[in-house]
């Protein structure tokens, strides 16, 4: 869901590749409808959920598995997204990820990579959106650089070019707000170098297109070939009246603002050539979705370096996951836990719920949910992260305090167990701990412990009892009862 155009793939696998099956592209100008407030229009979104529903009537049949559906840069800054996502996914039938800028560009480069003629050598890939532009620089199906600037080709029409109008003073304008952008990053890209530079999406391929059907350059993007469209669009005061061929009409209102982007990113990393490639998001995202199917998954791997980078303990990050996965399967016993989502989430918040330790100790967990909420975290929706967060902010402390986060009820199955496992392992050593009989009740949970183990530790018991109460100020019943029961290590 770009801030241009919808985009639906549907790719067959064959092997470890993806053969595009069929296509379906709706422009629906989503950027266009963000208000001077960052509040998206009524036009645009309903412009949106008609795409929507039609993408949804193709996607009936899918497994919920199969379907991957990313949104970029204007659901991204919109103050009303969340609203309006709610009826986005009713209307498509799937769940949608915001994703931030760098996931977006790592996708990008995924999808670019698997199209290269020769990705062995070093590429920059610029990728100019609606409402964003993404630079990667990669090697094989690897990302070096990965950056996310806030221009796209929509967000900078409506701002230089209001109504199409174009003349030498608004373009100038546009190409140097362009320049200031890339000299954030232009010397750390110039320094890390690139072998050959690749252009991905609309905009790159309609001006690929002009180019080359006007005589301008043969086949690629050139920069006397740039610079001829460029004054001719300035000296017609317009693309629609330049007359000239490949000008797609969805195209007029928007290829200025991505002539002037493209001026720029020529002029600031000093290219004379850009190749053009058909891979760019979609595909990255059906590459992603594939890689997780054969247990690749980039988000175990983002989990892992997470734990190197905040020194969490291996050992109990571990003992709590275990426990935690140990109760999720008595509460969800029909669930096969390894595909199951919850219980993935469950896995990583538990061997990551200690990374704010490195920040400090007392009130960790608060330490540990904004990192989480807002670190970059390659494979991990934005959505993703607050999940994330959510469920390490509630693991210890005030259950009142995850309430007032979200608008739904919060995932508080996952949150027992995780609260239940890090509480029997405050000790942080490998003591035997009793068998849990854990189960939900009418109004709430209820565990069952031995009561010779529990009479033995009277921090526990009291830690126990002290969570009968957060329970109760979320209205949830918390029942413990102490059983004669044998005492076993954990599985």
């Amino acid at each position: 869901m770009g801030s241009n155009s919808f985009r639906l793939q549907v790719g067959r696998i064959v092997g470890n590749q993806i053969y595009p099956l069929d296509g379906l592209k709706e422009t629906v100008r989503l950027a266009a409808g963000l208000t001077p407030e960052k509040h998206l229009d009524e036009a645009a979104q309903q412009r949106a959920l008609a795409a929507l529903a039609r993408f949804g009537e193709r996607l009936r049949d899918f497994a919920p598995e199969a379907v991957r559906a990313v949104a970029t840069n204007t659901l991204r800054v919109a103050r009303n997204a969340p609203q309006f996502l709610m009826e986005a996914e009713a209307a498509l039938g799937f769940p949608i990820e915001v994703i931030a800028g760098r996931e977006e560009a790592r996708l990008i480069y995924l999808g670019v990579a698997h199209t290269l003629p020769n990705p062995h050598v070093r590429n920059l890939i610029v990728d100019i959106g609606g409402g964003s532009t993404e630079f990667i620089i990669g090697q094989n199906i690897k990302p070096l650089q990965l950056e996310s600037l806030y221009m796209g080709c929509v967000s900078f029409s409506l701002r230089y070019f209001p109504e199409g109008r174009v003349d030498k003073r608004s373009m100038n304008e546009a190409e140097l707000a362009a320049s200031r952008e890339l000299q954030t990053i232009a010397k750390a890209y110039r320094d890390t170098s690139w072998d050959a530079a690749v252009g991905s999406s609309g905009t790159a391929k309609a001006i690929r297109d002009i180019l080359e059907l006007n005589g301008y350059a043969d086949g690629n993007i050139t920069r006397a070939g740039l610079e001829r469209l460029r004054n001719c669009l300035v000296k017609a005061g317009g693309a629609e009246r330049a007359g000239l061929q490949g000008m797609r009409p969805e195209r007029v209102p928007v290829i200025i603002g991505g002539v002037a982007i493209m001026s720029a990113v020529f002029k600031e990393f000093d290219l004379e050539e850009m190749n053009f490639s058909e891979g760019a998001l979609r595909l990255g995202v059906l590459y992603d979705l594939l890689g997780r199917y054969h247990h690749e998954d980039l988000r175990e791997a983002t989990v892992s370096r997470f734990m190197q980078r905040y020194e969490v303990d291996p050992q109990q990050a571990a003992r709590v996951s275990l426990m935690a996965l140990k109760l999720y399967r008595q509460l969800r016993s029909t669930d096969l836990v390894e595909n199951s989502v919850n219980a993935q989430f469950l896995s990583w918040a538990a061997r990551l719920h200690e990374i704010g330790i490195s920040v400090a100790h007392a009130g960790y967990h608060k330490h540990s949910a904004y990192v989480l909420a807002n670190a970059d975290m390659p494979g991990f929706s934005k959505r993703d992260q607050a999940l994330l967060a959510r469920l390490v902010l509630a693991h210890r402390g005030k259950l009142e305090r995850v309430q007032t986060l979200t608008q739904t009820m919060p995932e508080y199955l996952p949150i027992f167990c995780l609260r239940i496992a890090a509480l029997l392992h405050r000790a942080r050593d490998d003591e035997p701990v009793p068998e849990i009989d854990v189960s939900i009740t009418a109004k709430g949970y209820e565990l069952n412990i031995d009561r010779t183990w529990l009479a033995s530790a009277p921090l526990t018991a009291a830690v126990l009892a002290s969570e009968t109460q957060q329970w109760a100020s979320v209205a949830i019943e918390f029942r413990v009862r102490a059983k004669l029961q044998r005492v076993a290590t954990e599985a």
